[in-house]
């Protein structure tokens, strides 16, 4: 069994909470900001369970930008990271 760490984001939106796992567009939500946790948690171990029986989830993890590192996936770390302000 391989381990994966991913990052979960948290936003109000109305009167919901959603949590999101920007590295795999993956997301769910909860009346608070635990339920729209544990909510993302049951969905990502849909997502990689499912992508695992049709055989596709060391494409889609590499493709999201990781690697496998003994038996971790690992995200790889950018050169750069930044933020950027655009007018348009």
């Amino acid at each position: 069994m391989s381990r994966i760490t991913l990052e979960v984001k948290v936003f109000k939106e109305g009167d919901v909470y959603v949590a999101v796992c920007p590295e795999l567009n993956v997301s769910s939500f909860g009346d608070d900001v635990e339920s729209a946790k544990d909510s993302l948690h049951e969905a990502l171990e849909a997502f990689l369970e499912e992508c695992e029986a049709i055989e596709t989830l060391e494409e889609v993890l590499e493709e999201a930008g990781f690697v496998k590192e003994k038996d971790r996936w690992v995200l790889e770390e950018p050169v750069v990271e930044e933020k950027i302000a655009l007018s348009y």
